[in-house]
């Protein structure tokens, strides 16, 4: 009785212990991830290469002294542009101007000697015609005249280097531009071998772009034309707009560089306004030629992984499909231009791919166009929407 009685207790009890609670985790994973997408269909668009460049002016010079001294004005203010032949810098003039009178003195003092020069070798001339002296005396008038006249030339380009000498005072730009910092004070000692320039002109109309192409993107654009196959070129600033005139490629390398495996180019691009600066970081974009049979996909759908990129496709009950793609570049617009892989009709998803697991169920949150899909069930989306989502940057 006692072991009857024992086991009605434990029975008592367990049926009136309270169910185990659900798993909310578990719960979560069995929830569908709600998605928006864009059914692609075949177009024709333009491939787009891209790559980060660097500023720099089409000149880039830098002022130097050709003389020493003590730097007396800054003749110019910083930043603003400047003419070539403009005056920017004065160093004292003091000591070439005393070289320039000594350099005056010593060719006066040529010139005496030699037209005394002149008349005693003519005076020897006659005298050993009359046989009044011997031949020799006449040829050593002869030859003095020929060493002072020599003597006048070295005077003269030293007349010539101490008037050069005190026109270098005057420190001038050698091409109009925007000017530099000043990088030397007045007052302060200005050396003419070594050192510091005294600043820098910069031509930034038109602005050189130089940037980077992998061989292998660099392969393709050469299938595509090459430099004469370009639709356009691009610049893209930091904000995200564009260069209202488009340049020109002006420089490809002749070689890839086997540190980097890529090929240096330079784009060239109008800069009236001053847009661009040197030194600044931009996005070259070159648009090459148009491609039929090619589908748009936006750059958030668009995934990486170590086997190449992909994209998930939406199929019929809810499933995703990890599909791989090749892609050639992109448009104008930012979309990723898919050659292979996709079809006519594929639903891609948008949004939410990181919640997307190989067993994870999908639900339509809206459809391309952005109205919310009834029930979740899907809703056929229109291929010519242009709400597409902007370009990750």
């Amino acid at each position: 009785m006692s072991r009857v009685s024992l086991g009605l207790v434990v029975g008592t009890l367990a049926a009136c212990s309270p169910a185990p609670a659900p798993d909310p985790k578990a719960a979560e994973g069995n929830k569908p991830v709600p998605v928006a997408t864009l059914v692609v269909q075949p177009t024709r668009a333009a491939q787009t290469l891209e790559a980060v460049g660097q500023a720099e002016g089409q000149r880039e010079v830098e002022v130097r002294a050709r003389v020493g001294g003590i730097l007396l004005q800054r003749a110019y203010n910083e930043g603003d542009p400047v003419r070539a032949g403009q005056t920017l810098f004065r160093i004292d003039p003091a000591p070439f101007e005393n070289a320039l009178a000594r350099a005056e003195a010593q060719l006066a003092e040529v010139e005496a000697r030699l037209e005394q020069a002149e008349r005693e070798a003519a005076r020897a001339a006659r005298l050993a015609e009359q046989n009044a002296i011997g031949r020799k005396e006449a040829d050593d008038a002869a030859s003095q005249l020929a060493l002072v006249r020599a003597q006048r030339q070295t005077a003269q380009a030293t007349l010539r280097q101490a008037r050069l000498d005190l026109s270098w005072t005057r420190v001038e730009a050698p091409v109009g531009g925007i000017s530099g910092r000043a990088r030397y004070s007045e007052g302060s000692l200005i050396t003419a071998s070594g050192g510091e320039a005294l600043t820098v002109i910069t031509q930034n109309d038109p602005i050189w772009v130089r940037f980077s192409l992998p061989d292998a993107e660099y392969a393709r654009l050469t299938r595509n034309g090459g430099v004469r196959g370009l639709r356009a070129v691009q610049a893209v600033l930091a904000d995200g707009s564009t260069l209202a005139v488009p340049g020109r490629l002006n420089f490809a390398a002749s070689q890839v560089d086997a540190r980097t495996a890529s090929v240096t180019l330079r784009a060239e691009f109008a800069n009236g306004h001053g847009a661009v600066l040197p030194g600044q970081f931009v996005r070259v974009r070159l648009v090459t030629s148009e491609r039929d049979g090619v589908f748009l996909v936006p750059q958030p759908a668009m995934l990486q992984s170590d086997k190449g990129r992909f994209v998930y496709v939406y199929e019929d009950g809810g499933k995703p499909r990890k599909q791989p793609v090749s892609t050639a570049g992109w448009d104008a617009k930012g979309n990723w231009v898919v050659t292979e892989g996709l079809k006519a009709g594929d639903r891609v998803v948008l949004d939410n791919l990181l919640r997307i697991k190989p067993d994870s169920r999908l639900q339509l949150a809206q459809d391309s166009a952005g109205k919310a899909a009834p029930g979740g069930a899907p809703q056929p989306a229109s291929p010519s929407s242009s709400a597409l989502p902007a370009r990750a940057r």
